[in-house]
């Protein structure tokens, strides 16, 4: 018999995870929450239908473990890529400055017809990528070794 897979169950494994409905895609939200990443590491390959960031992500699956064994927390850099991108529109985003770093808040998915839909990353300072897509297709993986997190603090949000 299987089971869904549980939060705590990545441990120190890299993750790759794939989102084909909204309800998948709230996973690797809440898992890319606070990902950050310079404006020159996105990439629309508008040939293969793809859009990809390098993202340096917090890694909120290991945070608690690292909080009750006393060590610091994490990041670690991955890949996030959106298939059958159709359009890619933005606001609040300076591509020209090569030097801006950017914080993804979030990534949801707005249906339209049929599997279609837009895939919104929102951004902190009111910035968004709107990516409309023919499918929901969104993978999430770790390609390096996990770092201590330059700052040695975990994320918050303060409203």
């Amino acid at each position: 018999m299987s089971q869904d897979a549980r939060f705590e169950d990545a441990g120190d494994r890299p993750l790759n995870l794939g989102a084909m409905d909204g309800e998948d895609l709230q996973v690797i939200s809440a898992l890319a929450q606070d990902a950050i990443f310079p404006v020159t590491e996105m990439q629309w390959l508008a040939g293969e239908h793809r859009f990809a960031l390098l993202v340096n992500r917090f890694r909120w699956e290991d945070a608690p473990a690292a909080a009750q064994r006393g060590r610091p927390v994490e990041r670690v850099q991955s890949v996030l890529v959106v298939d059958n991108v159709l359009r890619v529109a933005s606001q609040g985003v300076e591509r020209g400055d090569k030097d801006v770093i950017l914080s993804l808040l979030s990534i949801a998915f707005e249906p339209g017809e049929d599997a279609a839909g837009e895939v919104i990353l929102t951004l902190a300072g009111d910035g968004a990528i709107r990516l409309s897509v023919e499918a929901l297709e969104v993978t999430l993986k770790d390609v390096t070794r996990p770092y201590v997190a330059p700052s040695g603090h975990t994320p918050t949000h303060e409203g």
